[in-house]
């Protein structure tokens, strides 16, 4: 299966359990793996067998600025989501980060895999 990979994209959102990370927007780095079918796409040149990963970016980004999820797991679980209404995509791969978030790190979050067929 081919890939589509959506790297860094940097949102900035409500994001957080704790009542003062509920009060200004953080930066999230989100990771996105699309796995589909790039065959047609090669062999004719033509982006209409592909995925629009310019459009893809846009609504995730937008997505991550306006949801103001309390856990990063729910945030990956709504990208996720997002990702596989898209035809042609048949499993997704987020990892959903919050750099400094945890002291000594650069940065902690999760990374989920899901496909249409779950």
């Amino acid at each position: 299966m081919d890939k589509i990979l959506i790297k860094d994209l940097i949102a900035n959102g409500i994001i957080g359990v704790y009542e003062w990370e509920r009060q200004n927007p953080q930066e999230i780095l989100i990771n996105i793996i699309l796995y589909t079918n790039l065959y047609k796409a090669s062999k004719k040149d033509d982006i209409s067998h592909s995925i629009d990963y310019e459009q893809v970016a846009k609504r995730i980004k937008q997505h991550a600025e306006e949801a103001k999820r309390l856990t990063v797991e729910a945030l990956a679980g709504d990208i996720a989501m997002i990702c596989l209404q898209y035809p042609g995509v048949d499993k997704v791969t987020i990892r959903v980060e919050k750099p400094g978030a945890v002291e000594f790190t650069s940065a902690v979050g999760v990374e989920i895999t899901r496909s249409r067929i779950e």
